[in-house]
């Protein structure tokens, strides 16, 4: 399906293809961009590879340009490599394996599964290799199944952050209300958990009748045809959380297609093609989880761990709510 120029996200994307607890004193929390920590700095270039799912999604180019800052800041050689798609998962798993060729020091990795890139990253830290994993998160006990401890993570509490965004949804709903959720691919812990922050934003209010709760991995193409069966079969959803930014679009672009004003839509991310929906009164809210930090951070700590520094298990990137309220 094609889809007009409200999508120019994915055709720009494409160009540059051409080209714990919180109190717990071993969990760090990051609120706004760090500065580099002078234990970090080296005289030589360290190879770190940065393993992201794709730039066809403009949060990945924001996490990227968090990584390049962190490489000119802290002098190491950071090599990228992106899959095609969010959903190719196979050929992430073969550019972990690339890395692993290649004898980089440290791999940063944000994974579209929280499953199946366990063995490849197991055969890196096998070989040496130091792993940072970022924005989804591995699960903790597929890790253990295969030997490893926790991984260093650094991303945001996505089930507080959907939490967040499914409040803004129900507020003020005093009559009985449908509502609606697009979930990304559904094995990655991400996914899941801005899912369950959704859900649980909902129940809270009584008003509201959860009617469906569909996946559309990711994608605005999917989203968008997501979206046409969904409300075809539940015409009178009046609220919708998207679990990125992508499928907000998509979900958005067939309402305003079909006529269907009266649904407000919210998304995750804060993509500036987000932004500027939520300026034009088609968008309601998004969630800034500050991609680029995510990435800055990453590659801070693999760095880190090349030195033989001690870093927290888990950084926490702050999320925000972004209304229209916040962008006049």
């Amino acid at each position: 399906m094609k889809l007009p120029h409200l999508f120019s996200c994915t055709a720009f994307a494409l160009v540059l293809l051409g080209c714990g607890q919180s109190s717990a004193p071993n969990i760090s929390t990051v609120a706004t961009p760090a500065q580099p920590a002078p234990a970090t700095v080296v005289a030589a270039a360290r190879p770190i590879g940065l393993v992201m799912k794709t730039l066809t999604n403009p949060f990945f180019i924001e996490m990227e340009k968090g990584a390049r800052r962190a490489e000119k800041e802290l002098g190491i050689a950071l090599t990228v490599k992106t899959a095609a798609q969010e959903t190719s998962i196979e050929q992430q798993i073969q550019l972990v394996n690339d890395l692993v060729a290649a004898k980089v020091e440290a791999i940063v990795i944000a994974p579209g599964d929280s499953l199946s890139l366990i063995p490849a990253l197991k055969k890196a830290v096998d070989a040496g290799i130091k792993v940072i994993n970022i924005d989804n998160r591995l699960d903790p006990d597929a890790l253990k199944q295969v030997g490893l401890g926790a991984m260093p993570f650094v991303g945001v509490d996505n089930e507080a952050g959907a939490y967040k965004a499914g409040q803004f949804l129900v507020t003020n709903v005093k009559t009985a209300t449908q509502a609606a959720i697009l979930e990304g691919i559904r094995s990655a812990d991400n996914a899941r958990q801005r899912m369950e922050g959704a859900r649980r934003a909902l129940s809270e209010n009584k008003q509201i009748k959860l009617v469906a709760s569909e996946t559309a991995n990711w994608k605005i193409d999917e989203a968008y045809a997501v979206s046409k069966v969904l409300f075809t079969k539940h015409p009178d959803v009046k609220l919708l959380f998207a679990a990125n930014d992508m499928m907000a679009m998509g979900a958005s672009k067939y309402l305003q297609e079909s006529g269907k004003s009266n649904v407000k839509v919210v998304g995750f991310d804060a993509l500036s093609e987000a932004l500027t929906e939520i300026k034009a009164g088609h968008l309601a809210a998004t969630v800034d989880q500050q991609a680029a930090e995510q990435g800055y951070q990453g590659v801070a700590l693999a760095l880190r761990m090349i030195k033989g520094e001690t870093v927290a298990p888990v950084t926490m990137i702050e999320t925000r709510l972004v209304t229209a309220a916040d962008l006049k």
